[in-house]
């Protein structure tokens, strides 16, 4: 479902949207970093589409407690990704680390 929000911020202050229950990323104008500039001031923020595998892991993390994951009779990689949960931490030093990369290069959108 589509949401579009008015956006007041400083330009090239960075923002991440999470999902308020599950702590999923979601994109804001179809990127995962949504980069405020002084001629945008809207955003649309969307679900992303996962893999089968991602939503398969959102719906057992929704019905299982973290304690029992490894009482699931699944092969044992998936209880290290179900353990994996969404973290805006982790994500956050990814990002960055991406956008530095970008901007060391020059390719700055």
């Amino acid at each position: 479902r589509l949401r579009r929000r008015r956006v007041l911020s400083l330009a090239g202050h960075l923002w991440l949207f999470r999902d308020a229950g599950t702590n999923d990323g979601l994109l804001v104008n179809q990127q995962e970093l949504f980069v405020a500039a002084p001629n945008v001031n809207t955003a649309d923020i969307t679900l992303p589409v996962f893999t089968l595998k991602e939503r398969c892991l959102q719906v057992v993390r929704s019905l299982v407690k973290p304690m029992d994951y490894r009482k699931l009779d699944i092969v044992r990689s998936l209880y290290e990704e179900l353990e994996d949960h969404p973290d805006i931490r982790k994500d956050l030093q990814r990002l960055s680390l991406e956008r530095s990369e970008t901007l060391r290069n020059g390719i700055l959108e």
